[in-house]
């Protein structure tokens, strides 16, 4: 008996980066792709798949039902996807190479674009004489919360440190340390306690200060592991750090990170802008099976 292959289709892509915090982008404008974990999994792996942090499925608010609500406020819609297929809500580099990639294939004109995230709407910036695939934009990224999160910990080893809980649309557990070293290999999670103080998981964040405005970082993000960046993760340093001097808005900070720089803009009121490189560096087509599922 022969057995009949699945049949495939062959799905646009682009891949691309913020800082080296690197996403696949699956142009879906009218919603047809239907994303399992599985699926996620397979294209993020860095072996057998496109490799990449997560995914960036580009989709017409008014064609998912997630983001209906949103459309009279803006057309696209970032559907992010950790590398372990669990649902983001925001990403500070993926929706500036987001909006890079919508730019560069035509699908918006360069200036300020409103994308819609699980979020809510942030608006991104595409320089109009920024270079075709490559360049700073800047994103809008609202006012950090910082609750209450006496007693939080993380602990890396034989090493523990006090933790500073901001929410920037995703959470972080913020912890500065005296050498970016001390944060381990982070192939791990690191601990953080007590247990029940981030139910859903949490973005870490080890930084160091480098001096005034200057901070620098690594992360072990939520569902991903180790990134060469992360966008909103360096807008809660910042945010931490600000706490931490008693720091009154407006500032501005640099924020280095294994992968690159990244620019934190704090407004008189408390609202960020993060800007940095956002490039596509490579298109092609992946196959997919039909209705993409696992």
């Amino acid at each position: 008996m022969t057995t009949r292959a699945p049949d495939v289709t062959a799905h646009p892509f682009a891949k691309g980066h913020g800082a080296g915090n690197d996403f696949i982008v699956l142009p879906d404008p009218d919603g047809q792709l239907v994303l399992s974990a599985g699926d996620v999994t397979r294209l993020c792996d860095r072996r057998t798949g496109i490799g990449a942090d997560g995914i960036l499925r580009a989709v017409r608010c008014a064609a998912d039902p997630e983001a209906a609500a949103m459309a009279a406020q803006a057309e696209w819609f970032m559907d992010y996807r950790n590398a372990d297929g669990s649902n983001g809500a925001m990403c500070g580099n993926g929706i500036r190479v987001l909006a890079r990639y919508l730019v560069d294939a035509a699908l918006c004109l360069p200036g300020t674009l409103p994308i819609a995230t699980r979020a809510g709407i942030r608006q991104v910036h595409v320089p109009h004489r920024s270079p075709v695939f490559q360049g700073p934009v800047t994103v809008s990224m609202g006012h950090p919360e910082l609750p209450d999160t006496a007693g939080a910990e993380v602990a890396v080893a034989e090493r523990r440190w006090a933790a500073c809980h901001v929410d920037m649309g995703n959470p972080h557990a913020v912890v500065f340390v005296d050498d970016l070293a001390h944060a381990g290999d982070l192939r791990a999670s690191p601990t953080v306690e007590p247990a029940d103080a981030y139910p859903l998981g949490v973005t870490v964040e080890f930084v160091v200060d480098r001096g005034p405005g200057h901070l620098a970082l690594r992360v072990h993000e939520r569902g991903v592991g180790e990134t060469q960046a992360c966008g909103t993760g360096a807008c809660a340093a910042v945010a931490a750090a600000m706490r931490r001097a008693a720091r009154p808005a407006p500032a501005h900070y640099i924020v280095d990170a294994p992968g690159g720089r990244l620019s934190v803009e704090v407004l008189p009121d408390g609202a960020m802008k993060l800007t940095g490189p956002a490039a596509i560096v490579a298109q092609g087509t992946v196959r997919l099976a039909p209705g993409c599922s696992a």
